[in-house]
């Protein structure tokens, strides 16, 4: 066996966007091609790992209705699980990244002034300034005083409002990491991170080798996982700017984009990985 063909017999390791990649956010249904497929990719010994935006209330029941056990990554980066079926919780934290957020918190309330903001309590929900409407945030919410709020360390900042873009480099010039989600979203999170640099270490835990990892994602927030696969693939229906990023587009949501890529894989279809 030459190495070329050694290489195609090692395993992939996918990372899989949840919102408008596996699911619509609205419903967070997941379609029974994309379990099947998922389920087809696992079964010939690749690795499946969802990585979100989503904090870890939210990314666990997708987890669970997948059936996965192995990694997942949630809040951009700034939390990874080891998922275990087997354990009472489900799931154990391996790696969870805080942050100070006072100094952003003043800053954005001196700038706006009625800007809703939200900090992540890890596997439990939010504090909040005011309450966000029902499925913006996953998990509780519990109103807190901006003050209190501030003075504890959080893994993902959400600043909510009009005008909340306006943000986005005095964020950056803080040292923490951003991302648009849209043009009244801005989640933050610690220096440096993103879900590419999560999945670096799940993917040396996992033994993949750099060139068998593949990312499907949607969102502004998957760029840098886009630059840290080998082969990276854009939904369809993704804004430009993503669809440019990717070395090829799939289907939308509605067409079972992922399915499409997934199986690709599955089949063997890999001349990227070549």
């Amino acid at each position: 066996m030459n190495e070329q063909d050694d290489q195609r017999n090692q395993p992939l390791l996918a990372a899989l966007d949840i919102d408008g990649t596996l699911a619509r956010p609205a419903t967070l249904q997941i379609a029974r091609p994309v379990r099947d497929a998922i389920a087809r990719f696992l079964a010939v010994g690749h690795h499946v790992v969802l990585a979100s935006g989503r904090s870890l209330v939210g990314v666990l029941p997708i987890a669970r209705e997948l059936g996965l056990d192995g990694w997942a990554v949630a809040s951009n980066g700034a939390v990874t699980v080891r998922l275990d079926p087997r354990m009472r919780r489900g799931y154990e934290l391996d790696d969870v990244q805080n942050f100070d957020p006072g100094p952003i918190v003043r800053s954005a309330r001196a700038v706006l002034p009625g800007l809703q903001i939200a900090a992540e309590r890890v596997g439990w929900g939010y504090d909040v300034t005011h309450l966000f409407p029902t499925g913006q945030l996953n998990g509780a919410q519990q109103i807190v005083s901006a003050r209190d709020l501030a003075g504890r360390e959080t893994t993902r900042l959400v600043l909510r409002g009009p005008g909340a873009g306006r943000l986005l480099e005095v964020v950056r010039a803080a040292g923490l990491s951003a991302v648009l989600a849209e043009e009244d979203w801005l989640d933050v999170t610690g220096p440096g991170l993103s879900k590419a640099t999560a999945l670096e270490k799940v993917r040396a835990n996992l033994g993949v080798e750099p060139s068998r990892t593949v990312a499907i994602g949607d969102g502004r927030n998957d760029l840098e996982m886009f630059g840290w696969a080998a082969h990276a693939v854009a939904m369809g229906h993704a804004p430009e700017a993503v669809r440019a990023a990717a070395d090829a587009v799939t289907g939308t949501l509605d067409e079972h984009g992922a399915v499409v890529a997934l199986d690709a894989l599955h089949v063997g279809a890999e001349p990227i990985f070549s």
